[in-house]
């Protein structure tokens, strides 16, 4: 795995992103600048409109800033082009969404290898036992999407992001379509993935349960990180998550 100079495997220095010109534009990241340590769960925070979804797909090479630059890898990726910036993203980056995004007519076994399929890769099978195995879907393999629960899917597709070992997993709200107990199963999985495997993770969360699980959680606003913690509980995490959004509520008339 490469890293930057200071370690982190993530680097984003004063990166802005701005949508739309004139009167109309609208400032959705102004000046921010975070380090991602590897082998640690990051979690981003904020209220609505914080920006906080902005950074991860910036971070992730899937936007790019209006100014500002960003390393994963130890590779700057802001100047580079469509084919250089998709081949960086299937060798470091692995995703995990909210609403599973597998394909309905493969199988979770092939769902799994999507990824390694694509690059024209053939899969580590003892990785792919152990990883299989972790993820709880041993009976599971031959089933397509249709034929799973939510959790079974969402298990598919942290299995789908972490096959090609990337160099750091986004997770954009992983337990949000999920109900409580099956999230707290995804939450558990990805934790151990940190513990067990050393996965970096980022994930932009508005739940404190999630955020808990995380070394460190970044609280943004308006478009800049207002507040961070290391690890903490929920109750801790959301009640800093409340005074971010009270001091950036807008003054009632």
């Amino acid at each position: 795995m490469n890293e930057g100079a200071n370690g982190a495997v993530v680097v984003a220095r004063d990166v802005t992103r701005r949508y739309g010109e004139g009167e109309t534009a609208v400032d959705a990241l102004r000046g921010v600048s975070v380090d991602i340590a590897p082998g640690k769960a990051t979690a981003v925070m904020g209220p609505s409109g914080s920006g906080k979804s902005t950074l991860m797909h910036i971070l992730a090479g899937l936007d790019k800033p209006t100014s500002g630059d960003v390393r994963v890898a130890g590779r700057e990726i802001t100047s580079l082009g469509d084919e250089e910036l998709t081949r960086l993203r299937r060798e470091h980056i692995g995703f995990v969404f909210q609403f599973f995004n597998l394909l309905p007519m493969l199988t979770a076994r092939e769902n799994i290898l999507l990824p390694l399929t694509i690059a024209g890769e053939k899969p580590d099978e003892a990785w792919l036992a152990q990883l299989v195995a972790d993820v709880g879907l041993g009976d599971r393999l031959g089933h397509r999407p249709a034929e799973l629960s939510g959790g079974q899917q969402q298990r598919v597709a942290i299995a789908r992001a972490l096959v090609a070992r990337p160099t750091v997993l986004f997770a954009d709200e992983p337990t949000g379509n999920l109900d409580s107990a099956t999230g707290h199963e995804i939450l558990e999985l990805l934790r151990r993935s940190v513990d067990e495997y050393g996965q970096t993770i980022v994930m932009v969360t508005h739940d404190p349960r999630a955020a808990a699980i995380a070394h460190r959680v970044l609280f943004l606003a308006d478009g800049r990180i207002v507040r961070e913690l290391g690890e903490a509980d929920q109750h801790t995490i959301l009640s800093v998550m409340e005074e971010v959004a009270a001091e950036s509520a807008p003054p009632s008339s």
